[in-house]
């Protein structure tokens, strides 16, 4: 039998268990010793975020003295993640508490099709699954592991670019629907704003653009400079703002062929500035693992599970069909092309494709932790 952890939860210890319920007009908050038969709740809110933060310190000081806690009783405070991030736990742990982020879609609810559900019941819930999981159910919920601030600021840049790729391409597509409605077709590229100045973007019959539909374009031309020399600016900038190990292992990533700079840095910034302990570990974060449902005689395969952080999981997958293309002879790319040897079917390349792309992570992982390169996996020439 093993022996609990050092820091679980046993009836002896002295521990307060506080779960946050965050909102934008108030925060519900569920304390629990572990001995009384219900927690006590409260509500904290002020209006601003380091005094909603303060009343909430006081109300978890407040309990401990009330409940003969002392000062060295250890407290628990648990939150589900979500759009407040985790400055929250950053500002709690500097004052001693353990704090612990969940991910929401972990915590166990009741399966009714009505079932009643309010702040104040989803605090109680979450307070007494912090309870169950510091008694060692560690299924009650899955802990997030939260970046460094460095770690987390870093990621604003790859995620900017992307931000302004998206919306580079959105306004071209509404500029180019604009004029569709007036039977012009030509092209929103290169040189659009300065032929749209001279009057050679026209109708079907050759007349003028209407006035407002003109004025509207050009606007829109505008905009999409701005958008352009935004993400060449980022772009000339993307790494030079980054530490000089995250930059060196950026760079041993591009000395495989197939990887370039933007996949390197992206998956540095988004999936490799956290320690893995296996490849289970590596698969299971980006969300590419199978999630089977097998209960008596019904066998359902559900796919991958898609948990985890969705921007890699998309980058993977065209990370993996640019590795069958610039590394053919790896051992990926002839696994690929010996399980679709079948003939042109496109759906079981695409399953197979998101089975490249678990393997390619993983291969990825172990080349940047030991060093070692993927099987038959060709070098770019220095």
């Amino acid at each position: 039998m093993q022996p609990t952890q050092e820091k679980d939860f046993t009836q002896g210890a002295a521990i307060l268990a506080v779960s946050l319920e965050l909102a934008k007009g108030s925060w519900k908050m569920a304390l629990h010793d572990g001995r009384r038969e219900k927690p006590a709740v409260h509500s904290v809110a002020h209006e601003q975020a380091a005094g909603r933060l303060a009343e909430a310190v006081v109300v978890i000081e407040e309990a401990k003295r009330k409940w003969g806690l002392g000062q060295s009783g250890r407290v628990v405070v648990i939150y589900e993640a979500g759009q407040d991030g985790f400055w929250i736990e950053r500002a709690l742990s500097a004052r001693g508490y353990d704090v612990k982020v969940v991910d929401p879609a972990s915590i166990p609810v009741e399966r009714r099709a009505r079932r009643a559900k309010t702040d104040r019941l989803d605090a109680i819930r979450l307070v007494m699954s912090l309870l169950a999981w510091l008694r060692g159910e560690r299924d009650r919920m899955h802990v997030i592991r939260v970046p460094e601030p460095d770690a987390e600021a870093q990621r604003h840049l790859v995620r900017e670019r992307g931000e302004l790729q998206k919306e580079i391409g959105q306004h071209r597509d509404r500029m180019r629907k604009l004029l569709r409605t007036v039977g012009c077709w030509d092209g929103v590229e290169s040189g659009f704003e300065r032929r749209l100045a001279q009057g050679a973007v026209v109708c079907h019959d050759g007349s003028a653009l209407p006035e407002p539909l003109r004025s509207r374009l050009e606007r829109e031309c505008e905009r999409l400079a701005l958008a352009e020399r935004q993400l060449k600016t980022l772009e000339a900038v993307l790494t030079e703002d980054l530490p000089e190990t995250v930059r060196e292992r950026i760079e041993h990533l591009m000395r495989l062929k197939g990887v370039g700079q933007v996949g390197a840095t992206r998956l540095m910034l988004e999936l490799f500035w956290r320690d893995f302990d296996n490849r289970r570990q590596v698969g299971s974060c980006v969300g590419l693992v199978p999630q089977p449902y097998d209960s008596g005689e019904s066998r359902v395969d559900q796919g991958i599970s898609k948990q985890g952080n969705r921007r890699v999981r998309a980058l993977l997958i065209e990370m993996a069909w640019f590795w069958l293309r610039y590394q053919p002879t790896s051992a990926l790319a002839t696994w690929f092309a010996r399980r679709t040897q079948g003939g042109p079917n496109k759906r079981g390349k695409r399953i197979a494709i998101v089975a490249v792309a678990r393997k390619l992570v993983i291969a990825l992982w172990r080349y940047l932790k030991d060093g070692v390169i993927p099987e038959g996996a060709v070098m770019k020439v220095a």
